[in-house]
C-alpha cells in the first residue's frame, strides 16, 4: 500500500519514461511534471528507492524498478479506464475527466480494474488516444507521429493528443476535433513552422507549431 503522493510520483516516472531509452528523467524533469518544489522531489526519490521501486543515478536518471513498473502501469491502467468509463457512461466531456480519475485511481481493490476493463469492453486506448495496459501489463502501441511531422498534402485522422489540459482540450471543442478527425496539412509556413490545416473538409485554419506537436495522428 503506498501514498497517495507516492503512486503520483510512480505514475509521473512511467509517463516521462514513455520518452524513450534516450531520456534522462532528472528530479528537475519529475519536479516540472508533478508541479513539486526541488527538495520535495530529492526526498521522494529517497523514499521510492528505500521501497525499492526506483534506482537512481545521477548519470542515468531515475528508473523504474520491475515492481515499480508493474505497481506504475496498474496505476496507469486504473486511471484511463476510470477516463474511458467517465466519458462513455456518464457524459462527461474529455475536458473534465482527468482530474476526477487522478482521484478514481488510488482506489485499491484487487479486481475493480479488470471488472471495469470488461464492462468497459477491453477498449485499448483512452479518450486522449494514450494507451490502456492490459492485465498481463501488455501495453498497446502507443501513437507516435505528430501533425507537425506530416508533409503538406498528407491526410490523417487524430489519434491522441499529448496536452491533457483543460485549456487545450476546449480550444480542440471550439475547432471541432476529437478523436478520428481528418485533418489534412496543407502548408507548413517556414517563418514559425505554423501549420495550415484543413479539418473534416471545411475551411482552412491556420494553427501553431506547439498545436502540431501536441496532436497525435495515424
Amino acid at each position: 500500500m503506498y501514498t497517495l503522493s507516492e503512486e503520483n510520483y510512480l505514475k509521473a516516472i512511467y509517463r516521462l519514461a514513455s520518452h524513450g531509452k534516450d531520456f534522462k528523467i532528472t528530479p528537475t524533469a519529475i519536479s516540472e511534471t508533478l508541479n513539486n518544489n526541488p527538495a520535495s522531489v530529492v526526498d521522494m526519490i529517497r523514499k521510492l528507492t528505500e521501497k525499492q521501486l526506483i534506482e537512481y543515478d545521477k548519470k542515468k536518471g531515475v528508473r523504474l524498478t520491475p515492481q515499480g513498473l508493474k505497481d506504475a502501469t496498474l496505476i496507469v491502467r486504473r486511471h484511463r479506464l476510470w477516463e474511458v468509463f467517465l466519458l462513455e457512461k456518464l457524459g462527461y466531456h474529455w475536458d473534465e475527466i482527468h482530474d476526477i480519475a487522478e482521484e478514481l485511481e488510488h482506489i485499491n481493490d484487487a479486481t475493480l480494474a479488470d471488472r471495469l476493463d470488461k464492462f468497459l469492453g477491453f477498449p485499448e486506448y483512452d479518450p486522449h488516444g494514450d494507451p490502456i495496459p492490459k492485465a498481463n501489463g501488455k501495453v498497446p502501441k502507443p501513437f507516435s507521429v505528430t501533425l507537425s511531422d506530416l508533409k503538406p498534402g498528407s491526410l490523417s485522422r487524430v489519434a491522441a493528443v499529448r496536452d491533457t489540459s483543460s485549456p487545450f482540450l476546449q480550444y480542440l471543442q471550439k475547432l471541432n476535433i476529437g478523436i478520428g478527425t481528418r485533418i489534412q496539412v496543407i502548408e507548413k509556413i517556414s517563418y514559425d513552422n505554423s501549420l495550415v490545416i484543413k479539418i473534416d473538409d471545411r475551411e482552412d485554419t491556420t494553427v501553431s507549431q506547439k498545436f502540431g506537436e501536441n496532436i497525435l495522428v495515424d
